[in-house]
């Protein structure tokens, strides 16, 4: 039977999809091919919008972007097949995230829920392969947080025998994985990744990221936004835990500047809170790392870094500011391309599904137990 797998990745940047062809006949996978599909201007600013939950008949429009997303996402499974002359019929599936609009589990009646914006009925019906989605759902079910789901891969493709392995990834929002030799994997969401940063930047530049972290370098850190920022409790609240864009969002930020301790210049530069986002989500993850890792013979002495701030070589030095016994590397030194990790990731867990391999998933999100994760819909 064919290990082929198809993994598309929208993350909460909202930037478009990646999507990557892996072949799980050669352990533990080799990617094959990978494709970036951006969105298109109209499709980012509705997912945003719903998002934000901004203007009327939500539920109609959501309809309406999940049949343009699943569209997207056909476009980027045909490129990426035509790329490496596969056929359809040679893939086994497809395994598709989908797009992050609420995320809110354990909230209002206990239980809560996340909700990934996805047509995989559509998907299938255009790509003729087998789709696997709505991961997150039975987590949450089973009184998990739903998140984050990349440690079991993260263990399967970077983790080393005999050694704690750590790796983050920073996306929209940043994750951390803690995979030790003999244990289940530690995972959670260390707190904002890109999101902030990027809004920021697109504010006041027009730019949608901070290319290299340049424009963060040229400004200096507000010391008392930091603190006031680091003082969310979200930060010092124990794992399992996860979060997104509805809490780490424009609003929250808005609030910390307004609230933070003023200097005497009348408002504060564009490039020194540009700066200061970046330094929380440095500091953000490197205390996680020194909270959960610990140091010593057992602990990493590595961070391996993935998703779209590994790009960030600013970021990348502020990480490694923080974290001087440990050596801070990008995945790609690990054989994964950065922006390959997380789309692979799905790949890998729609095969789990296809295969009814339950993930052991009390120590990651908390939920009660085993469960075997994600839907399929039949091409």
């Amino acid at each position: 039977m064919s290990q082929l797998f198809v993994g598309l990745m929208s993350g909460t940047s909202m930037d478009g999809v990646d999507a990557v062809l892996a072949d799980f006949s050669v352990p533990p996978l080799r990617v094959l091919g990978h494709r970036a599909l951006p969105y298109d201007d109209a499709l980012r600013d509705e997912l945003l919008a719903l998002n934000a939950r901004g203007g009327a008949d939500e539920l109609h429009r959501s309809r309406l972007a999940a049949n343009r997303l699943a569209r997207v996402y056909a476009q980027a499974v045909a490129d990426l097949l035509e790329d490496l002359a596969i056929t359809p019929n040679q893939v086994r599936a497809i395994g598709s995230h989908g797009q992050t609009l609420r995320h809110r589990p354990g909230e209002f009646d206990g239980l809560g829920y996340t909700l990934q914006l996805d047509q995989p009925a559509l998907l299938a019906e255009l790509t003729g392969i087998d789709v696997v989605a709505d991961f997150r759902s039975r987590d949450v079910a089973a009184g998990g947080q739903g998140a984050p789901l990349a440690p079991f891969f993260h263990r399967a493709a970077l983790g080393a025998p005999g050694k704690t392995v750590a790796v983050l990834n920073i996306g929209g929002i940043s994750n951390l994985s803690l995979l030790r030799a003999g244990e289940a994997p530690l995972g959670f969401d260390c707190g904002p990744g890109n999101a902030l940063m990027d809004g920021w930047i697109e504010r006041h530049r027009g730019a949608r990221f901070d290319a290299e972290g340049a424009w963060a370098a040229s400004g200096a850190v507000d010391q008392a936004l930091l603190d006031h920022m680091l003082a969310d409790s979200y930060f010092s609240a124990p794992p399992p835990k996860s979060t997104g864009r509805d809490r780490f969002n424009a609003d929250w930020l808005q609030a910390q500047l307004r609230a933070a301790p003023m200097m005497a210049a009348p408002e504060r530069p564009a490039q020194d809170v540009q700066a200061s986002l970046t330094e929380l989500t440095a500091r953000c993850c490197a205390d996680a790392l020194l909270r959960h890792g610990g140091q010593g013979p057992s602990e990493p002495d590595e961070l391996v870094v993935c998703g779209g701030g590994a790009f960030n070589t600013h970021l990348m030095r502020r990480l490694q500011a923080h974290l001087p016994a440990h050596r801070v590397c990008s995945s790609a030194d690990k054989g994964l391309a950065p922006l390959q990790v997380e789309a692979a990731a799905f790949a890998w867990l729609a095969r789990q599904c296809v295969e009814r391999q339950a993930l052991d998933l009390p120590t990651t999100t908390g939920a009660r137990g085993a469960r075997v994760l994600g839907c399929v819909y039949p091409r």
